[in-house]
């Protein structure tokens, strides 16, 4: 059982499905499972409070897979910048061999870490976004459709147009994020000229997941509906879980002037953190894309993989060639 891409070939793995980085959940515990079923999973880099936790947690996740796994490193504007040497520095000497960057200009990354030999997907909100990561190295690229979790860009398109759009024009492999949890969405993003899928959400929906259990039943309970665009009006848009605080925040920017500073109360990471730690899923700002509406079960991550790959060979083997007369 298995479905070979340009992705999997690449990057030396059995599956095309990634599990990207996702702040407060990627550390060993999600991303060892990915790897150990064939999938290619991300530590987050900045979910580490130093390079050096950063060196700690590969080492870890090392201890607990044989097979190949990467390290995410967003780049985003701030006040006072991460170290961001000195991460990339704990990725090279963890012999890490694919990092996934995404965010704010990043060439300088790119090109220390293919110095090194290392591998690289960037993760984009926009076809233009896509190419300008190849021209700088990329070797294969995620594209978010406007359905993801987190943040979706200011386009709003949405995958069914975004994905084969960017494979009109993108050379290096690709992986369709946004929206994706079965093996109807890796088939369909494999028929929109995708080499394999990102999933995020659906990964936060499994046994494994270092989350609250509290949270993944609100997720299985969730439809399509319950996600809320914060920042919309600070043009940072952001896909959130629909709950009591990330609808008031929609409510003070829809009065029109507000700032930063009118919502950071809310939205503070410390805060959502905290409302993850005690399982209060309506007390903090929780990712959750659309994909929410399809999910029905918390299954371990080795089913959930073999699950999707087995529908969706089902799916190309048998109800599309019988389509065909």
């Amino acid at each position: 059982m298995a479905i070979k891409t340009r992705f999997t070939e690449a990057f030396g793995i059995e599956h095309p499905i990634a599990q990207g980085g996702m702040q407060w959940v990627g550390y060993a515990e999600m991303v060892a499972p990915v790897a150990n079923a064939g999938g290619l999973g991300f530590l987050t880099a900045l979910t580490q409070p130093t390079p050096e936790d950063l060196a700690k947690e590969i080492a870890r996740t090392k201890e607990m897979t044989d097979k190949p796994f990467g390290v995410n490193l967003t780049i985003l504007p701030a006040i006072k910048p991460p170290p961001y040497a000195e991460y990339r520095q704990a990725i090279i000497e963890g012999g890490i061999k694919i990092v996934e960057t995404a965010g704010y200009k990043p060439q300088e990354h790119i090109d220390h870490f293919k110095q090194h030999g290392i591998k690289i997907i960037h993760k984009c909100t926009a076809v233009r976004h896509a190419l300008s990561a190849e021209r700088m190295g990329a070797d294969a690229i995620s594209i978010d459709g406007f359905e993801c979790a987190g943040h979706p860009g200011e386009d709003d398109i949405p995958g069914l147009i975004l994905i084969p759009a960017a494979a009109n024009v993108v050379k290096v492999p690709m992986l369709a994020s946004g929206g994706f949890g079965d093996g109807r969405g890796l088939a369909a993003a494999l028929a929109l000229g995708a080499d394999g899928i990102n999933m995020g959400t659906r990964f936060c929906v499994t046994k494994e997941a270092p989350i609250h259990e509290n949270f993944k039943k609100q997720m299985v309970e969730n439809t399509e509906r319950d996600t809320k665009l914060i920042f919309r009006t600070l043009h940072n848009t952001a896909r959130v879980m629909k709950n009591k605080v990330s609808e008031e925040v929609v409510a003070i920017e829809s009065k029109g002037g507000a700032k930063f500073e009118d919502v950071v109360h809310l939205v503070a990471g410390s805060r959502g953190r905290a409302a993850m730690e005690k399982g209060d899923a309506d007390d903090g700002i929780w990712s959750a894309g659309m994909i929410q509406g399809l999910i029905n079960d918390i299954p371990t991550v080795k089913d959930l993989i073999d699950r999707i790959v087995s529908d969706a060979e089902d799916i190309i083997k048998n109800r599309m060639t019988s389509m065909i007369s």
